[in-house]
């Protein structure tokens, strides 16, 4: 690193996407706030997820860009408007880019020159290695979370180990409370996923609720996730609907549950986050993809997965047993 610790006052983060990895890349700022608390921490991400990181302690701003907006339009107007934006707020002793991609890497260059990202053999876009000024260097079949914290530690030269992030503090405020049952454990059912392929079978799910006969409240954020919801309500009687929650409400919600289960998506990840027990149901996706912990775990289907790879038409999440879950569940309810 070019710069003496005693030198960085502004500090930048690229992580545009998607929500669950800005949850798992959210974990490193307590540890750069403990090493550097005097410096201002800026978040780069896209518009979608901004809110998420409104409820991240020690985020001193955060700078939302819209290039799937462009990517979707192709209008070279909104992408003008995009980098003039970008150089407007370009103030920064270093970028870190937590992404690894050639857009998220283009954005930490346009930042600034001090830029610090996965070298070419630690990402799928090795070219994206060009835009930095260091580099670290990570198997990129290693866990996302290690990953995570690598790239932050390295570019800022401090300590971040197995142990601390074991013993994090919850990673987001909660800014809601919510009155639960308290005769009855409350488990949260997250159903949906970006992919198909990553979500459990409502059928199965329904047959979970009533298995664990506690107060199972189902996870929905849009029309389709709604009524698959409420089949699962309809067919379980400890099933009820989650209310309808912002990216912030959702985060309190799941902060005062005592399980959370779900697939390989950001609000189970969330979990994980919060120090809140979790199990994570795993079809084309490994537990690399998650942070594990003896209150935080992974069932993997029986199918073999390549990482660098990924079957998005692997739907073998459907083979994983609810006995499975179920006797997993009671161990983590105790």
């Amino acid at each position: 690193m070019s710069l003496m610790n005693k030198d960085i006052k502004k500090i930048a983060i690229v992580r545009l996407s998607a929500l669950g990895d800005i949850v798992n890349s959210a974990v490193a700022v307590q540890f750069i706030k403990q090493n550097y608390p005097h410096a201002t921490l800026t978040w780069i991400v896209e518009d979608a997820f901004g809110d998420i990181l409104k409820s991240v302690k020690g985020i001193d701003t955060i700078h939302r860009v819209n290039l799937k907006k462009f990517k979707r339009e192709k209008s070279f107007a909104l992408l003008k408007e995009e980098y003039k934006q970008l150089k407007a707020v370009a103030d920064f002793d270093i970028i870190i880019d937590m992404q690894g991609l050639i857009k998220s890497a283009i954005v930490a260059r346009i930042l600034g020159k001090n830029t610090h990202g996965f070298d070419k053999s630690s990402t799928r876009e090795s070219l994206s290695a060009l835009f930095y000024k260091t580099t670290s260097h990570i198997d990129y079949a290693a866990n996302v979370i290690e990953r995570n914290t690598k790239v932050v530690a390295d570019a800022l030269a401090i300590e971040i180990n197995k142990t601390m992030v074991q013993n994090k503090a919850p990673i987001f405020t909660i800014e809601k409370n919510f009155e639960l049952r308290s005769d009855a454990k409350n488990i949260a059912f997250v159903i949906g996923a970006s992919w198909e392929s990553k979500k459990y079978p409502k059928e199965k799910f329904a047959e979970l609720c009533t298995a664990l006969q506690e107060q199972c409240y189902i996870i929905w954020g849009n029309e389709q996730e709604y009524e698959e919801a409420k089949w699962i309500c309809d067919n379980s009687e400890f099933a009820s609907l989650a209310p309808k929650l912002t990216l912030s409400e959702l985060v309190s919600f799941l902060s005062h549950m005592d399980l959370v289960i779900g697939g390989d998506t950001g609000p189970t990840h969330i979990a994980w986050a919060q120090n809140i027990a979790s199990i994570t149901l795993l079809g084309p996706t490994t537990s690399r993809m998650i942070g594990e912990s003896e209150t935080n775990i992974a069932i993997k289907s029986p199918s073999n997965v390549n990482i660098y790879k990924i079957n998005k038409n692997d739907f073998s999440i459907s083979q994983i047993e609810t006995e499975t879950i179920l006797q997993k569940a009671k161990e983590l309810l105790c």
